[in-house]
């Protein structure tokens, strides 16, 4: 029995290295571009330009996940179903429908975002003098909620690495394509390098698209039916992120009108780098996890033994890349952005525990999306956006850019513990000791490395990150090539 249980963690393990073996790669490609493009950014457009990518960035972001009803997640786990021959429709058929409402929300989309550009001019810039620019982005609305579909339908028939090979391309095009503009219009460039960017990673969705399942010409009605199901789960879903993505939007244009663009520019970089850092290992992660979870969510114990093994893996590897990213945050500011982003530094140092805090948060809330509880989904999503900006804001007032850090950390503690509370007394899951015991040492680990930095002990944190890194490849290791 032990046997059996130590073979099935190994083949887990494995499927989830591979894959995030898979997807940091072209992650790291596409992070390697956003060095490149944030680099650019800053040295010709300074901190206003990057302040102003802030803004309209969080304006798209808002507009594409409200008028995109949750259509890349949600159809995800029917695909994976109607693949395996649980679904109610047959897989081309659901692959189909989901490409003609990725037109249709596009469409919509685009016309909802012309419609209330000025009400967003007037809300972000206090004027209606950038309703052109945000009408503009009607066109990156749309490329978006295309490209959504096409993705949705990679990761549902599981092929991974056309969806990293669309990831890479896409980022690359968008940077060959951003370049010259950001050195010859600078400040006009903003609005039409999101375009680009938008538009190149369309087309890489068109060039590396499902092939495998035949094209079905599905009438109106039929598509209506067939994806009424992930479109009510994805309306959920869209609740929940239009919340989290709002409440984004309303903190960097608070934060733009109490202190400026410049510290926005601050305050997005340190964000960015926190975000795009962790989420190297959880978009990884989540591809293989989420369409695997989805499979055995009928059943409690697989669903426990599964989110154990990923808790396990996943704080394994991100602790020691937290703990990094504090060592590496000047060189890493420095290379990403200029001197003048200095004061950065201490928001990414506060900030670290709160990756470790976010892994655990995100991987039990995936139980919420795999069993459809769209209710619960987005009364704790909803949740967590309200605590999002209640601490930021108290967190800037109290201490400044750092203690947006520090309000990062404590946002992401709470979501985990509500989670946590839901995973449990709703769902009645637990999870193994083993898992329980990883997480509470990740906890001690990354609040010893920031306790350490902040004292000054320089030293002692690279001797910590050293011992931590070199622990978490042999237990890696182990994991791997246990029988």
């Amino acid at each position: 029995m032990e046997k059996g249980k130590e073979q099935h963690s190994s083949l887990l393990t494995r499927a989830m290295l591979k894959a995030m073996a898979l997807f940091s790669g072209s992650q790291g490609i596409t992070i390697l571009c956003s060095i490149v493009r944030t680099k650019l950014v800053a040295m010709w457009l300074g901190q206003a330009g990057v302040g102003l990518f802030a803004v309209l960035s969080n304006a798209l972001e808002m507009l594409n996940t409200t008028t995109n009803l949750g259509i890349r997640q949600s159809s995800v786990r029917d695909i994976a179903q109607s693949r395996a021959g649980e679904g109610h429709f047959d897989a081309a058929v659901t692959a189909s429908a989901v490409r003609r409402w990725s037109v249709w929300l596009g469409v919509g989309g685009a016309l909802l975002t012309i419609a209330l550009s000025p009400l967003l001019s007037l809300f972000s810039f206090k004027s209606t003098e950038w309703a052109w620019a945000l009408c503009a982005m009607a066109v990156a609305v749309l490329l978006m909620a295309l490209t959504n579909g096409r993705q949705a339908v990679l990761q549902g028939t599981s092929q991974l690495r056309r969806l990293a090979a669309v990831t890479i391309a896409g980022a690359v095009g968008g940077l060959v394509v951003s370049v010259p503009m950001f050195y010859f219009w600078r400040m006009d460039s903003v609005v039409p390098s999101i375009i680009a960017y938008a538009a190149a990673v369309a087309a890489a969705a068109w060039m590396w698209r499902d092939r495998t399942l035949p094209a079905v010409k599905l009438a109106a009605a039929k598509a209506w039916q067939v994806g009424r199901q992930f479109i009510i789960m994805g309306a959920y879903m869209t609740g929940g992120a239009v919340a989290t993505t709002v409440a984004g939007y309303v903190l960097v244009s608070w934060l733009n009108g109490a202190a400026g663009l410049d510290a926005t520019g601050i305050y997005q970089s340190a964000n960015i780098i926190v975000n795009k850092y962790a989420g190297v290992v959880l978009t990884a992660l989540g591809m293989e996890f989420y369409p695997r979870l989805a499979g055995v969510a009928h059943s409690h114990l697989r669903t426990r033994v599964h989110v154990s093994q990923e808790l396990n893996v996943a704080v394994t590897v991100i602790v020691p890349v937290a703990m990094l990213l504090v060592m590496l945050r000047g060189p890493v500011v420095s290379l990403l952005y200029t001197s003048e982003f200095g004061d950065a530094l201490p928001v990414i140092l506060w900030a670290a525990p709160g990756i470790v805090a976010r892994t655990v948060s995100w991987i039990m809330a995936f139980v919420m999306l795999a069993r459809a509880d769209g209710r619960m989904y987005i009364v704790t999503e909803t949740l967590s956006a309200m605590l999002s900006v209640v601490l930021a804001i108290a967190g800037y007032r109290l201490a400044g850019l750092p203690g947006l850090g520090m309000a990062y950390t404590a946002w992401y503690v709470a979501y985990a513990v509500i989670v946590a509370v839901v995973y449990r007394l709703r769902y009645r899951l637990s999870v193994s000791r083993w898992a329980l015991a990883s997480v509470a040492g990740g906890a001690v680990l990354i609040a010893a490395i920031v306790a350490t930095e902040a004292a000054g002990l320089h030293s002692l944190s690279w001797v910590l990150t050293a011992v931590t890194a070199g622990a978490a490849l042999t237990r890696l290791r182990r994991l791997w090539q246990s029988k």
